[in-house]
């Protein structure tokens, strides 16, 4: 898939996990994006990535950011017992 395709699906993703505190904290992405950014990180370490792909790695680790500041605020709306 081209990078474009890949941002894209984890949007979708990330979208369709739903609205729900629980549901939020419990997204995980798919196996598919996981390889693609272990692809890019380990592809960064040895030099070899190229402009667009580095902002595309950029642009996943600012969404793993979000989604981490998202997941701690979603525990703040889960009723404790």
């Amino acid at each position: 898939m081209p990078p474009s395709t890949f941002m894209t699906r984890a949007y979708e993703e990330l979208i369709a996990a739903g609205t729900t505190p629980e549901r939020l904290i419990d997204f995980q992405p798919s196996e598919v994006v996981k390889e693609r950014v272990a692809d890019l990180i380990f592809r960064e370490k040895t030099g070899e990535l190229s402009t667009d792909e580095k902002a595309e790695l950029d642009h996943y680790l600012m969404l793993e950011h979000i989604m981490r500041l998202a997941k701690a605020r979603a525990y703040q709306y889960i009723p404790t017992s």
